[in-house]
């Protein structure tokens, strides 16, 4: 199963990555508050959202998509299933921002 990486030590950091032939910008950023991340999504130097929260298990902008957002489906996840939280001990540990494709069977 495919996934994005994130290499936290950046945090706050802007990379692109190629989805499904569709180049976007994802923004990573870090509250050592609460200890959560969220995502900023650019598509061609247009914003698609702003602040988007990793949580455990739940698809990414699933409240917001429409077409101008990538067509995998990105889910925080832990294949080994020692974590069920996205924190800053467990980002890029355990939990992937993983994009299952048909026939996975993690969700």
């Amino acid at each position: 199963m495919e996934y994005i990486e994130i290499e936290k030590n950046l945090v706050p950091y802007r990379f692109d990555v190629d989805l499904d032939g569709e180049m976007f910008t994802f923004e990573v950023n870090y509250n050592p508050t609460h200890d959560f991340f969220t995502v900023d999504l650019e598509r061609d130097g247009e914003v698609l959202i702003r602040g988007e929260k990793l949580v455990y298990g739940v698809p990414l902008f699933t409240d917001v998509w429409d077409s101008r957002f990538p067509t995998p489906t990105i889910i925080p996840w832990d294949l080994s299933g020692l974590s069920q939280t996205v924190t800053w001990d467990t980002l890029s540990v355990t939990v992937f921002l993983y994009m299952p494709s048909e026939g996975d069977e993690s969700e």
